[in-house]
């Protein structure tokens, strides 16, 4: 890796690899491994499906919460690592502990917040100790670790299931170590950085992303079902544990599977690339619905699923850079905000549609919303070659 990433030191490489465990764990293992143990969780503090769907809302709205502090404490990393170990410890502790479905939940959600402050935080970090030529690779690199986090988490629940609880307090003592190691390689002093100019337009730059706004808010609320009750409508379906478990893995796979594809999604119309990248997603969620009782389809569904989410996350970013190439960092921000806005509404929404009219009804509406949401990115073919020529601003770091 050193030699690939030209960083000048080992300190720097050791410093990319802590940081790429701390996204790992931090999504991987703690913020999404929620819809990989829920239905374990289900059967041992009889969390129903509608409360299930409002803890992961309040979980989504607690990565808001803490994805905007990180966004104002550019000063702050380090502390705002130490609170992602420290919400990731004591809400997986927590979780562990939990004998009902109160303390469960308060617990899920005070552990999400630290995926929203570490991404900043890391962000910061980076920027600050790898040499700038590296730096946006590193960013990259870092950002990557949600993909490999799905898979561990799924590795881990084929070891220990039914035993959700000692999955949560891996997970969380693997935040701890990877934020540990994080505070003692980042030795850099801290720069104080102006912001750049508002640019022509003020605050006219929000208007230019009602768009991306209203698509990214729309596929949060369509892709919630899937990372809430993928697991439990297979298994709902007939899938094993194991089986289902797997599917999961596939969902991270599929994730990682961008890195492959990102050559030519960046060389794509972002609104052409959105449409593409979002309708995967929905045809994934209709296939989950409609067919969750062939495993071969499902588990394609979800390595489906997981390319096509991560790939039209990272879409909102070539988007911003054309429509507000003054404010791409902030753009890029607010846009994964609205996102996971979305989640919160659509986690609740999916969870009070499954206990009515069941999970199948469910999936099947919310590749509905995904249809809708992909239409966003629908232009004349016309306006989208003038669109695509022209030019981009380069997309900001750490924005994954």
């Amino acid at each position: 890796m050193k030699r690939t990433l030209s960083f000048r030191s080992g300190r720097e490489t050791a410093l990319v690899v802590a940081g790429t465990g701390l996204i790992a764990a931090c999504y991987g293992l703690v913020r999404l491994a929620y819809g990989l143990f829920l239905p374990d969780v289900q059967a041992s503090t009889g969390l129903g499906s509608s409360a299930a769907g409002h803890v992961s809302s309040g979980a989504s709205l607690a990565y808001c919460v803490g994805a905007l502090t990180g966004t104002t404490a550019r000063t702050r990393a380090r502390l705002l690592v130490v609170v992602a170990l420290a919400t990731a410890a004591f809400g997986c502790g927590g979780m562990a502990l939990a004998q009902g479905p109160a303390l469960f939940a308060a617990s899920a959600v005070l552990a999400s917040i630290a995926a929203g402050v570490a991404s900043p935080a890391l962000v910061e970090i980076v920027a600050r100790n790898v040499d700038a030529t590296a730096a946006p690779r590193a960013q990259a690199v870092v950002n990557s670790g949600t993909g490999p986090g799905l898979v561990a988490a799924g590795l881990l629940a084929l070891v220990l299931l039914p035993d959700w609880r000692t999955g949560v307090v891996v997970g969380g003592a693997v935040t701890a170590l990877a934020a540990v190691a994080v505070l003692v390689l980042d030795r850099a002093p801290v720069v104080r950085r102006q912001e750049g100019p508002a640019g022509p337009g003020g605050a006219r730059w929000l208007g230019a992303l009602v768009a991306p706004a209203l698509g990214a808010l729309l596929l949060g609320t369509a892709s919630a079902v899937v990372w809430t009750f993928g697991r439990t409508r297979l298994e709902e379906a007939g899938a094993s544990s194991t089986a289902s478990t797997w599917a999961w893995i596939a969902l991270g796979l599929g994730g990682a599977l961008t890195v492959a594809t990102a050559a030519l999604v960046a060389r794509t119309d972002p609104a052409r690339a959105w449409l593409g990248c979002v309708l995967t997603v929905a045809a994934a969620t209709a296939v989950l619905g409609t067919a969750a009782d062939r495993t071969a389809a499902a588990v394609g569904a979800c390595l489906v699923f997981g390319w096509g989410f991560v790939a039209a996350t990272s879409t909102l970013i070539a988007w911003t850079g054309v429509l507000a190439p003054e404010r791409v960092a902030a753009g890029t921000s607010l846009l994964f905000v609205v996102l996971v806005l979305g989640q919160a509404i659509g986690s609740s929404a999916a969870g009070e549609l499954a206990s009515r009219a069941g999970l199948a009804t469910a999936f099947v509406a919310m590749a509905a919303v995904g249809v809708a949401a992909a239409a966003v990115g629908w232009r004349p073919p016309g306006l989208s070659r003038s669109v695509q020529r022209r030019p981009r601003a380069p997309a900001p770091e750490g924005s994954g």
